[in-house]
This record gives C-alpha cells, sequence and structure tokens, in this order.
C-alpha cells in the first residue's frame, strides 16, 4: 500500500477496530485523543497517542487541530470511523487542501447523501422506491398541507441529520398540537445539526429496518454483502442487530440487495457505506430512507457471515481504488447477531453510569467476538456515548445464535458500573425476539 501511517480521529471501539485491521496491514497508525481518552485500549494499541485536546466531544470535531496533528505525524491518511467528523464533508475537504487521503467517499457523496432532501430525490431519480412524503416544510401549515395529502400517522424528520434528532411521530389524535411538535423538533435538528430544516414522510406503525452493506471502488464497480435488520432499537437508537434479516422472502432479499447496489452505483459511490430501508410488514413493500456514508457500528455481523474485513476494504479503495473481489466471490455463511452494551440503567430510563470498571471479564469460545475499548480499571467518562463494547456472536443458523449470544452475555462480567447486558438478555428470551417476530416497536413491549 501507498499508506503507511494514518491519523485515526476518533474514540472507543471503532478507533481499536481500525488500528487492529491497520496493525495486520502493516499500517502504522497516530490516535488523536481527547485528555479522557488517553488510557483507553486504543490508546495502548496504537503506534502513537497524541492528545489533542480536552475531554468535551469539541475535541473530535477540530478539524484545524487534527489537519495540524496529520501533517506534524506524517500520516498520509485520516481515518474518521462513525459519528464525530465522519459524514462531514469540511473534513474529507479539509483533507483534500492538505494533502492527505480521506478513507471514505467523496466529499460531494457525504454532502449529497447527509441532506435527506437531496437523498430521497437521488433514490426517487433512480427508480428506487421512497415513502410518500414531502420537500422542505417551514412551518407547520405546511405540515397540515401535506397530511391534507397523504393523511396520519406522519414523521417529521430534520433534513441535516438521522439518529433520531428531530424527529418525531404525529398521529391523528395530536392534530391540535402539531405547531408545538414541530417547533420542538425543528429546535432540536437546529441544537444538533446547525440545521433546523424540516421534511415530512408517511409513518409506517409496522415496520422494520432493514440495511444493505455496500462497497464501491473508483473504477464504478458497487457489490453488496448482504442485508442487516436493525429493527430492535429504543428511541431510534439500534440495540440489536443481526444479519441477514430474519423472516423475509427471498425476492425481498433480492430487491432490497439490487435497490441498494442501484443506488450506489448511480451516485458513483466509493468506498463502504449502507443504505437503509423501511419494510413495511403490512404490505411487504420497502422504501428508501437514507444512505449512511461511513462504517457502520454494526458492521461486525456483516463481517462475520462473509470474512470480508470492511475497514481493510475501506483502506484498500483509498489506497488503489479497487475492489479485490467482485459480487460473485461474496458468499454467505450463517448467522450473525450484535448486542451494544452500554453503560447505562435500564431501570432508571436507560440512564448512563461513567464510573470506573471493577471488573472486566469478557466472553470468549466459537464464533464470539468483543470490540471494546475498556479494560479492567477503565474510568468510563461522561463526555461521548455510554456505549462500552459491543458483543458478536456468529451461529449456524439464526437460533444457534440467539443462543450463543445468550451464553456469552451471561459470560460477560462488568462491575463498578452498570450495563445493559441484564436487559439484552431478557429481550432475546423474548418470543417476539426468539421467533424472529421484530420490528421497530419490538422494545416499546418489552419495557
Amino acid at each position: 500500500m501507498k499508506i503507511s501511517r494514518i491519523l485515526v480521529i476518533n474514540r472507543g471501539e471503532i478507533a481499536v477496530r481500525i488500528i487492529r485491521t491497520c496493525r495486520v496491514l502493516g499500517i502504522e497508525t497516530v490516535l488523536a485523543a481527547s485528555e479522557a481518552d488517553k488510557d483507553a485500549t486504543g490508546a495502548r494499541l496504537a503506534d502513537k497517542t497524541v492528545v489533542v485536546g480536552p475531554p468535551p466531544v469539541s475535541t473530535y470535531l477540530n478539524i484545524p487541530v487534527l489537519m495540524k496533528t496529520a501533517l506534524e505525524a506524517g500520516a498520509q491518511a485520516v481515518h474518521p470511523g462513525y459519528g464525530f467528523l465522519s459524514e462531514k464533508p469540511e473534513l474529507a475537504r479539509a483533507c483534500a487542501d492538505n494533502g492527505l487521503i480521506f478513507i471514505g467517499p467523496k466529499a460531494d457523496h457525504i454532502h449529497k447523501m447527509g441532506n435527506k432532501l437531496v437523498a430521497r430525490t437521488l433514490a426517487r431519480e433512480c427508480g428506487v422506491p421512497i415513502l410518500s412524503g414531502s420537500e422542505r416544510v417551514n412551518a407547520f401549515e405546511d405540515v397540515l398541507k401535506v397530511v391534507e395529502q397523504i393523511g396520519f400517522p406522519i414523521m417529521l424528520k430534520a433534513a441535516a441529520g438521522g439518529g433520531g434528532r428531530g424527529m418525531k411521530i404525529i398521529t391523528e389524535n395530536e392534530r391540535d398540537r402539531v405547531r408545538p411538535i414541530f417547533e420542538e423538533a425543528a429546535a432540536e435538528a437546529l441544537a444538533a445539526f446547525g440545521d433546523g430544516s424540516m421534511y415530512v414522510e408517511k409513518y409506517i406503525p409496522n415496520a422494520r429496518h432493514v440495511e444493505v452493506q455496500v462497497l464501491g471502488d473508483k473504477y464504478g464497480n458497487v457489490v453488496h454483502l448482504g442485508e442487516r435488520d436493525c429493527s430492535t432499537q429504543r428511541r431510534h437508537q439500534k440495540l440489536i442487530e443481526e444479519a441477514g434479516a430474519p423472516n423475509i422472502s427471498d425476492a425481498q432479499r433480492s430487491e432490497i440487495r439490487a435497490a441498494a447496489v442501484k443506488l450506489a452505483k448511480n451516485i458513483s459511490y466509493e468506498s463502504a457505506g449502507t443504505v437503509e430501508f423501511i419494510l413495511d410488514q403490512d404490505t411487504g413493500k420497502f422504501y428508501f430512507l437514507e444512505m449512511n456514508t461511513r462504517i457502520q457500528v454494526e458492521h461486525p455481523v456483516t463481517e462475520m457471515i462473509t470474512g470480508v474485513d470492511l475497514v481493510q476494504e475501506q483502506l484498500n479503495v483509498a489506497d488503489s481504488g479497487a475492489l479485490p473481489f467482485t459480487q460473485e466471490d461474496i458468499h454467505f455463511n450463517g448467522h450473525a447477531i450484535e448486542c451494544r452494551i452500554n453503560a447505562e440503567k435500564p431501570e432508571e430510563n436507560f440512564r448512563p453510569t461513567p464510573g470506573v470498571i471493577t471488573r472486566w471479564e469478557l466472553p470468549q469460545g466459537p464464533g464470539v467476538r468483543v470490540d471494546t475499548h475498556c479494560h479492567h480499571g477503565y474510568k468510563v467518562p461522561f463526555f461521548y456515548d455510554s456505549l462500552i463494547a459491543k458483543l458478536i456472536v456468529h451461529g449456524t443458523d439464526r437460533e444457534h445464535a440467539r443462543r450463543r449470544m445468550l451464553a456469552a452475555l451471561d459470560e460477560f462480567s462488568v462491575e463498578g458500573i452498570s450495563t445493559t447486558i441484564p436487559f439484552l438478555q431478557k429481550v432475546l428470551k423474548t418470543p417476539d425476539f426468539a421467533e424472529g417476530r421484530v420490528n421497530t416497536r419490538l422494545l416499546e413491549k418489552v419495557l
């Protein structure tokens, strides 16, 4: 590879994940860390760690400082991981301006797909189905006009971002509250993304969240690596993900995969990306939701059933521009499930529980993988997301994977802080989850 040293500008388990692949490839890593992260596992594994600022999140968003750090470290490339700056076209442009390789898609792709309204238009133009909805709405009166056309229930969504921020469901019973709900959503979007633009989509009550992993290169080649089901979520935040999606027909599986590839090819997409869909379980129809132009938190389940290292393929495309395989080379084996383990107290409305880990024993055995940045004695900071580990298992089929996950969760021992492990065990044991009857409202039933 031309790339011999990269700057990792992220934290947590994804920083560890990137560093480990680089070690295998013989690429040196420099980790840009905040003061709060200088003792995490990533800092121990990186060839060099540079403390770039104080604990707050703003340290990981300071592009001028990060560019200066990359240049002074002699890095040829920058990997943004997920979150933080990973979907900011400004970072990709800053890398280009400073002669650095951005390990991800082009800034134009990030910009277009990061704006949900633009992404909807691109999907519609290439024949990928989208939900009934609107263009930008500027006031609650505009929302009411859309409702006259598509009816309740609807979902208000932020045009400039996702992750549940600025997202509000409005039902027929809330017709008189459209104005305050709209104003609250717009204010939330403005605070989260610096842009309060909103749009409306038809809300599907009995929905599943199915997404497709794609890889593209600079020569127009695009492949998919199957689909993932991410329906088991709370407040639009995924807690359990699996690959492939259970209880869908072969025809649905093929159509969703083909639609994702079609969209990615239509925009000449490069690097790893995820095309997300809503699957209406009442009709069997699916609709484009959004595209994430980065590595996903849940990427390990795809790696477990395909044997493909997605971070390595990001590096391959960034370095040489070419994917080393075609669609025919990708084979799917068994089933994989990922549980996100957070430092939270589910019984107290999932209150974050930062603190010092006094016991940290990880599960082991065939088909078990743990992605984490924590260790015995590690102090979980309160400045960031509460994710402390991802537990991933692989099985010959879904039930085998589910049982293996339950055994692994039982073996996962953490003390000093509260975690979501008991809650995840409860979810996995519910008849609905066990039989693959998952949807985006499953956790409401469990809670």
